[in-house]
């Protein structure tokens, strides 16, 4: 009777600690946010397909939505990131406003993609938090892009000079705390207006949360290129926390 008993416990104690195994290492999960209420970027399906395929092969989940009434504090809860995808215009309310940025104060990160920048004019928060507002683009074409800083999942396979085809975007009220990791060299092609400091690409710790930003992404090309494919992959695994900058 005593084996018995001993047996027994001894089962549910290795389904106990399964369960917390289970529970331990649930795969994360990621909210894809594509509303538009401006332009509307053509590469945006192909962003989604890309960012679930990813998700698939590096074991994070994804969800995506173009509903804003997603953004309650209830729910954002949910999610490791959320990941503004093409993105234009004024797409939140005051109080999905007020729910994001709690979200992100509580640890939740952001991560925006080519035209979030082109988006909530009127908040200043989501300037400070993206880093960021578009100004302007010029006519699309091949440039130079100069990888700054390797020491990041999102640059550290790309060389040193990556050469593609994309829009270009110009930039004001750029915050000066991010951390940048690529800059477009404007000598390279005609249009730019930032200068030799034209940041392409940042992260910044922000308020409690995390934010990645990447201005490359309009061209629907791009979510069938592997070397842009891993420079997405490698912004989301630091958004979601996978990885963390060496103080």
């Amino acid at each position: 009777m005593k084996a018995l008993t001993a047996f027994i416990a001894l089962l549910l104690l290795a389904g106990t600690v399964s369960v917390q195994a289970k529970h331990k290492h649930k795969a994360k999960r990621v909210l894809v946010f594509s509303k538009t209420k401006g332009f509307r970027h053509d590469c945006i399906p192909a962003s989604k397909l890309a960012i679930m395929q990813l998700g698939k092969e590096n074991g994070f989940e994804v969800d995506t939505t173009e509903d804003a009434s997603a953004f309650t504090s209830s729910n954002l809860k949910k999610y490791a990131a959320v990941i503004f995808s093409c993105t234009t215009g004024d797409v939140l309310d005051s109080a999905q406003q007020v729910a994001f940025e709690n979200y992100i104060h509580k640890g939740g990160a952001w991560m925006g993609i080519h035209a979030a920048t082109d988006t909530e004019y009127d908040w200043p928060w989501y300037n400070k938090l993206a880093g960021a507002w578009f100004l302007s683009h010029p006519n699309q074409q091949t440039a130079t892009l100069k990888v700054i800083d390797h020491n990041h999942p999102a640059t550290k396979d790309l060389p040193d000079e990556w050469i593609r085809k994309d829009e270009w975007y110009n930039f004001k009220n750029l915050n000066p705390d991010v951390h940048v990791l690529i800059k477009i060299d404007e000598t390279s092609y005609t249009g730019g207006k930032n200068g030799d400091n034209h940041p392409m690409c940042w992260y910044h710790d922000f308020e409690g949360g995390r934010s990645f930003y990447t201005e490359m992404g309009h061209v629907k090309e791009a979510y069938q290129d592997p070397v842009y494919l891993k420079h997405l992959l490698g912004g989301i695994e630091y958004a979601i926390g996978n990885w963390k900058p060496k103080n």
